[in-house]
C-alpha cells in the first residue's frame, strides 16, 4: 500500500490545483481525491518495497542452488563419462 503521507500530498497538490471558487468544498473534494486515487493504486497490484525485497532475495538463492546443482549434476556426468555428445543423436 502507498504511504498515507504520499497519498495525502498528492491531494493536498490536487486541492491546491483547483480554482479559487472551489475552495468551499476542499473538503469534500480532498475525500473524494483520496477515494479516486486509493481505488486506482488498488488496481494496479503493486507490492511494496519490503516484498519485492525478500521475493528478490529469495530468487537469488534459488539462483544459487540452481548454478551449484548444476555443476554437482556436470561433475557426476564427467565422472561416469556419460556426458552426451550434443553432435550425435540419441540411439546413434
Amino acid at each position: 500500500m502507498i504511504d498515507p503521507k504520499t497519498l495525502d500530498e498528492m491531494t493536498r497538490r490536487l486541492v491546491q490545483s483547483l480554482p479559487a471558487g472551489l475552495s468551499t468544498l476542499q473538503q469534500d473534494l480532498e475525500k473524494n481525491f483520496r477515494a479516486v486515487i486509493e481505488a486506482s493504486i488498488q488496481r494496479l497490484d503493486l507490492v511494496t518495497r519490503e516484498e519485492f525485497e525478500v521475493q528478490a532475495e529469495v530468487l537469488a538463492r534459488t539462483r544459487e542452488k540452481l548454478e551449484a546443482l548444476e555443476a554437482r549434476v556436470t561433475r557426476i556426468e564427467e565422472a561416469l563419462g556419460s556426458v552426451p555428445s550434443a553432435e550425435a543423436p540419441p540411439g546413434d
